[in-house]
């Protein structure tokens, strides 16, 4: 991460950036992660749909504790992309996957998830020490953008949660959205890391989907037959106008 004062919008690309952050002074930088296919996607319809909050864990065990200790609490992620299943976790079968159309209302109003995914979940882990971290998506962006210029914070970092190891091109190009929707405010200040964002964003806003759908994540998605729909799905734009919040307890609420 650059350490420049004069930075005040940045972006970090891939999982090896983020994982540095815990070592970091954050206390005057916002944080905004986003995992567009699928996490953050599909934290934001949670809470739009009823959730009392989410909490974000690392592993599968951690997820399965925290329901041991609240029963009413739903389970929910992925590994591979696929819900977790008993012969996964080593005995409990997860309530929902990582789909932001499982999200209903009918489900997840009045109910508490936690929530374990492959990159997004520890993305949020790894912004924890951040003044204010916030989750972000194509689903809530003009919202979130709002949530950002009311706070003002010193410093705006976009953490971009990627695929495995890999940068994931549908989180540059959903930071790049919002940098481009702030840039008015903050584009004299920002990072190369930034601009690549943006200007990734800029040249492919017209066919989003189109550029989402080919890229690694996307086409995986899209091949299989269950979780193909979640591709458009999560490229629809404010959507769902509901702002997630990491707070200091570690819950996601709205």
């Amino acid at each position: 991460m650059i350490e420049v004062k004069s930075i005040k919008l940045d972006v970090l690309l891939s999982p090896g950036d983020f994982e540095a952050l815990p070592g970091c002074d954050m206390s005057a930088t916002a944080c905004v992660v986003f995992d567009v296919l699928r996490a953050t996607s599909t934290m934001t319809v949670a809470l739009a749909n009823g959730a009392t909050g989410i909490l974000p864990c690392g592993t599968i065990d951690e997820a399965v504790a925290v329901r041991e200790a609240d029963p009413k609490l739903l389970l929910a992620g992925e590994r591979d992309g696929l819900r977790i299943t008993a012969s996964v976790s080593g005995g409990v079968d997860f309530d929902l996957g990582n789909s932001p159309r499982e999200m209903i209302a009918e489900v997840v109003s009045g109910r508490p998830l936690a929530m374990t995914t492959t990159n997004g979940t520890r993305a949020l882990k790894a912004c924890a020490g951040a003044h204010r971290v916030w989750i972000g998506s194509f689903l809530n962006l003009t919202a979130l953008g709002q949530a950002i210029r009311d706070a003002a914070p010193e410093r705006l970092l976009l953490v971009c949660a990627g695929t495995g190891n890999e940068t994931a091109l549908e989180d540059v190009l959903g930071a790049g959205a919002l940098c481009d929707l702030l840039w008015d405010d903050l584009g004299q200040a920002a990072s190369e890391a930034a601009r690549h964002a943006c200007e990734q964003y800029r040249g492919s806003r017209d066919q989003l989907l189109e550029a989402g759908g080919q890229a690694a994540n996307g086409s995986r998605l899209l091949g299989i037959a269950d979780l193909a729909p979640d591709v458009p799905f999560c490229f629809q734009r404010d959507t769902f106008p509901v702002v997630g919040e990491l707070g200091t307890d570690g819950w996601i609420v709205g």
